[in-house]
């Protein structure tokens, strides 16, 4: 007996259906996102209220589009504009035979931010109405090094660009004395004296505004190093009238010019090289922050980038960037890299804000033996007890090891499935306020990706 084969006819007319759901399963993500899009009842669309010229795309058309493209791993405006002609899912969110261009969705994304911050908080009180989210509760912070749309190589320190000056300085010098000899004869590969004149002077410009917008960024930054300088200082005073000698090295004030290594990069200035992966090599990228939900939902809650490399200063920041509407937040869960006692001190706000859970020394991700077996509850530091001391004592009990667990289990996973499956892993846009607008939509879209798997891609009518 032959073998068989599916009949495959490439020359038979076939026809779209009549309605193009019939072509797509009935629990297709793309029925929920539109659905949701629909109730979600958004003001802050920017559209053309005249009416004038070609007839505009429905923002809540665009706004679909783009978070459903997001949610299945499309980025770029001109693989979304691919997409509407050879994706179903996509084709039935543009009404069949709607295409908008890669210009149109690039410029609809830049145009409203605040409607997708809208969209992000609203999602939100959506999954609460749905049950799937609760009002009052705990959230894990952390960030993630994301690629910058610019080479590291495309940077330059603040040392290596003083440097560059000298050169360029003497061999403008030297070129401009061969210029005015008699023999002005071209260069090899046709090059000319007064052209490599003008572009090592346009590269010497380039260099000393390099330098002044590093030295601009560090004199911001250098009031706040010498109020900690201070505080410092003062506290190892006080230890010492106290008769406690202080342990480490006496702290310097902040010296009067930026450090040799601060960098400015050519491609994206507000970007900064940072260490990456694992630690062992370096990319120019941002520090994309999240803070997830640790109830049970794993949504992300608040979100924002900095261009900071770590996150010494964003433990305030990440716990403001949660609405008053979606949560309230009652504890707080970060690692070591966010222990700063003036920071919890801030969150805290004395027993007014959030408790914070935060590691003070890394810990290791495998659980020994002695980890298994049940532990007396320790012994609560005396009076005068430091913040990092009473925030030890914290998470060595039975409640803050329950807590803090919470932390890998909640937000590591929720950067897995943003670079793994969506694979988002590097921003197409550049600038700092056009990144946080790219990872807002890109956060927005896990939202959605995640409330339709709680909901089983049912969405409930909603009164």
């Amino acid at each position: 007996m032959s073998a068989r084969f599916v009949t495959v006819d490439r020359e038979t007319t076939m026809l779209f259906p009549p309605d193009l759901r019939d072509w797509l399963p009935e629990d297709s993500m793309v029925h929920f996102v539109i659905d949701a899009v629909e109730m979600l009842d958004l003001h802050d669309f920017s559209i053309n209220e005249r009416g004038g010229g070609s007839p505009q795309y429905p923002p809540e058309m665009m706004l679909s589009l783009l978070i459903y493209c997001y949610a299945t791993g499309r980025f770029s405006s001109r693989v979304i504009e691919h997409a509407t002609y050879y994706d179903v899912a996509v084709r039935y969110i543009c009404g069949g035979n709607q295409h908008p261009d890669h210009d149109t969705i690039c410029s609809f994304r830049l145009n409203n931010r605040a409607a997708f911050k809208e969209a992000f908080v609203k999602v939100l009180l959506l999954a609460t109405q749905m049950g799937h989210l609760k009002k009052v509760g705990g959230v894990s912070i952390d960030g993630t090094k994301i690629k910058a749309n610019a080479s590291k190589h495309s940077a330059v320190s603040y040392k290596r660009a003083g440097e560059m000056i000298e050169q360029l300085e003497m061999e403008i010098e030297e070129l401009t004395r061969k210029a005015e000899q008699i023999d002005n004869t071209p260069l090899d590969d046709g090059l000319t004296l007064p052209d490599e004149i003008k572009r090592r002077e346009d590269r010497k410009e380039s260099l000393r505004e390099a330098r002044k917008i590093i030295e601009e960024r560090y004199n911001q930054l250098k009031e706040q190093k010498q109020s900690e300088y201070e505080s410092k200082k003062k506290d190892r005073e006080n230890q010492r009238k106290n008769g406690k000698p202080p342990r480490g090295r006496e702290p310097n004030p902040p010296d009067d010019v930026p450090p040799s290594g601060d960098q400015f990069n050519f491609t994206d200035n507000e970007s900064h090289i940072m260490k990456a992966g694992n630690g062992k090599h370096f990319e120019q990228a941002y520090n994309a922050q999240a803070v997830v939900d640790t109830e049970g939902s794993l949504l992300i809650l608040g979100n924002y980038v900095t261009n900071h490399a770590n996150d010494k200063k964003e433990l305030l920041p990440a716990s403001e960037s949660v609405s008053l509407e979606i949560r309230d937040v009652r504890d707080i869960c970060a690692d070591t890299g966010y222990f700063s006692e003036a920071a919890i001190a801030d969150v805290e706000k004395e027993g007014r804000g959030p408790m914070v859970y935060c590691s003070v020394e890394k810990q290791s991700h495998h659980r020994q033996v002695e980890d298994l077996l049940q532990k007396a509850e320790p012994v609560p530091p005396g009076d005068g007890a430091t913040i990092k001391e009473q925030m030890a004592f914290r998470l060595r009990t039975k409640d803050g090891r329950e807590k803090y667990k919470k932390r890998k289990e909640t937000v590591e996973p929720v950067f897995g499935i943003i670079k793994s499956v969506l694979g988002f892993r590097q921003f197409h846009l550049r600038g700092l306020d056009n990144v946080n607008l790219e990872w807002n939509l890109i956060t927005l879209a896990y939202n959605f990706k995640k409330l339709h798997k709680l909901s089983n891609g049912i969405l409930p009518a909603i009164s």
